[in-house]
C-alpha cells in the first residue's frame, strides 16, 4: 500500500487504460470497476484476507481483544472499502469471475492516495478515531511509512513509473479457477508494453512461488514488529518483459 499523508496535493486524472476486455466477468473475462462497485470488490477482499495477518495487523490488537469477532470483521471490512474506494477514485480496480470472485487494486505510474481529496472521499480519515491507539499506531506509524519508504528503497529512481500491486484477492469459493493470474496478466501487458516495472508486497508464504511464475522476483524481506510475532512481508518486482519473435526478453534498469 502507497503511504497516506496528510498533505494537501491538487488532484489529477488517472491515466486512461487500454481495456482488454471490460465487459463481463462472469466468463472469465476482465472488468474494471467503478465507485458504484467498490462494496463488492472490497467484500471480496475482506473475506480472501479474513485470516491474513498484514490486513489484520491494525485489527487484532492487545487493547481490543475484548471485541467481539463481528466487530472485528466490520473493521477489516471498513478498512478494505476505503482502501477500495481509493483505488477507484486514483488507480485501478479489476475483477474477474461471477459476484467478484476475484478482484485486484493496482496504482498506476503517477498516482497514489496522498492528496486531500482523496482521503475526505475514500474515507480513510476515519481511521484516526476506528483503529484503537495501538490500531493507529500499527497503521499510520509503522505499516504506511514502512511499505512507503521501501518501495522507494527498491524501486529508486522507479518508484513512480512502476505499477503497485497494493492488493489480489479471491473469495474461497472461486479459488482454483486461475483469476489471479488473469488480474495480474491483465495488467502486467499493460506494463510490458510501457516497458515498467511490476511491484508488490506479499503477505502469504505460498504467494512468492505463484507470483515467481508470473515473472516476479523477491527483492527484500520486511518486517511488521509490534506484534507479538514479527509479521514477515516479501517484497517483489517483475521487471518488464519484452517479446522479440516468439522468445520473451527481460528488460532490466529502465
Amino acid at each position: 500500500m502507497e503511504k497516506i499523508s496528510p498533505a494537501i496535493i491538487i488532484e489529477t486524472t488517472p491515466p486512461k487504460f487500454q481495456p482488454i476486455n471490460s465487459m463481463a466477468s462472469t466468463n472469465g473475462q476482465v472488468r474494471i470497476l467503478g465507485c458504484d462497485e467498490y462494496k463488492g470488490a472490497a467484500l471480496c477482499l475482506a473475506q480472501a484476507f479474513i485470516e491474513d495477518d498484514v490486513a489484520r495487523y491494525a485489527v487484532d490488537t492487545p487493547d481490543r481483544e475484548n471485541w467481539s469477532a463481528k466487530a472485528k470483521w466490520d473493521l477489516h471490512l471498513c478498512i478494505l472499502e476505503y482502501i477500495t474506494y481509493g483505488h477507484c477514485l486514483k488507480g485501478l480496480v479489476t475483477t474477474v469471475g461471477p459476484d467478484y470472485g476475484c478482484v485486484a487494486l493496482w496504482m498506476p505510474p503517477g498516482q497514489n492516495m496522498d492528496s486531500f481529496c482523496t482521503l475526505l472521499r475514500s474515507g480513510m480519515w476515519r481511521l484516526h478515531y476506528k483503529l484503537s491507539a495501538e490500531g493507529r499506531t500499527r497503521f499510520f506509524t509503522e505499516f504506511l511509512p514502512l511499505l512507503h519508504e521501501t518501495k522507494h528503497e527498491v524501486m529508486g529512481a522507479r518508484d513512480d513509473d512502476s505499477w503497485y500491486l497494493v492488493y489480489i484477492g479471491t473469495k474461497p469459493e472461486a479459488r482454483g479457477k486461475g483469476y489471479a493470474r488473469t488480474l495480474i496478466e491483465y495488467t502486467t501487458k499493460q506494463a510490458d508494453a510501457q516497458n515498467r516495472a511490476c511491484y508488490l508486497e506479499s503477505s502469504n508464504a505460498i504467494n512468492p512461488i505463484i507470483y515467481a511464475k508470473l515473472g516476479f522476483s523477491i527483492t527484500k524481506q520486511i518486517f511488521l514488529t509490534r506484534a507479538a510475532e514479527p509479521v514477515q512481508l516479501d517484497v517483489m518486482v517483475r521487471e518488464p518483459h519484452a517479446k522479440t519473435g516468439s522468445t520473451i526478453v527481460k528488460v532490466v534498469g529502465l
